[in-house]
């Protein structure tokens, strides 16, 4: 990157920050969470930075957790996977337009797409005078880099905290109810809670408490797919 490319670059960085505090916070809460859980599990920080600099999911790495402190399977691993990041598939056809023609950063733009990155760049534009494309790199980087620096003080500091950290895995279904209640709280998303409250159910009662995950997020996605003409309605 030459001076000039520098210089600008440095200017998007300047104005994405401000744009990017409220991941800031977040990322570094849940981070935190996220590298202690791991030392928990017998997994020391160059391992939960590893995954989170590679993996980069989110709620898919709390998961992983279990996955990977119980019998390995690979099958189920793959399916749950693909399930639980599904989602990545309609940000990646939005973003198709916004991305186009800025070279070799879009692999990385591409590799960091996570929802709130999705959120602050489908809403904001670049101000006046900053390059788009680099406005949209700073703003991937910095998430980026939240939860990998969030994860890593998590990790070291994870060993010296003087409580226990059992109960600490709940963080992840506290993730998850804040997130269904944002949505719900959308009054164009309620009747989605409420498929995805009756599809779990269901799955429940049908394939019990131990293997209802992969059939509730089959049928959600498998509900959502077939009435999606009057959901979008």
């Amino acid at each position: 990157m030459g001076d000039s490319n520098q210089n600008r670059f440095l200017r998007a960085l300047s104005a994405a920050f401000r744009h990017t505090l409220p991941v800031l916070a977040g990322f570094l809460v849940l981070g935190i969470a996220y590298g202690m859980l791991m030392l928990d599990k017998g997994y020391g920080p160059q391992w939960s930075v590893l995954m989170s600099a590679v993996a980069f999911c989110g709620s898919m790495q709390f998961v992983a957790i279990t996955l990977l402190t119980t019998a390995f399977q690979p099958l189920e691993a793959l399916i749950l996977s693909l399930l639980v990041n599904a989602r990545h598939l309609f940000y990646g056809l939005s973003m198709l337009g916004k991305y186009k023609g800025f070279g070799k950063i879009k692999g990385f733009l591409i590799y960091t797409l996570c929802d709130e990155t999705f959120s602050i760049v489908s809403s904001v534009d670049p101000p006046e005078g900053i390059e788009p494309k680099y406005f949209y790199l700073s703003i991937s980087l910095l998430d980026y880099l939240y939860w990998v620096f969030g994860t890593l003080i998590g990790g070291l500091l994870g060993g010296l905290m003087p409580f226990d950290m059992k109960g600490l895995d709940f963080a992840l279904t506290a993730l998850f109810v804040v997130l269904f209640i944002e949505q719900v709280k959308n009054g164009k998303n309620w009747i989605l809670g409420l498929i995805g409250i009756a599809c779990a159910l269901l799955s429940r009662l049908v394939f019990g408490a131990e293997n209802m995950v992969l059939p509730a997020l089959a049928i959600i996605l498998i509900t959502l797919i077939a009435g999606r003409k009057k959901l979008c309605n």
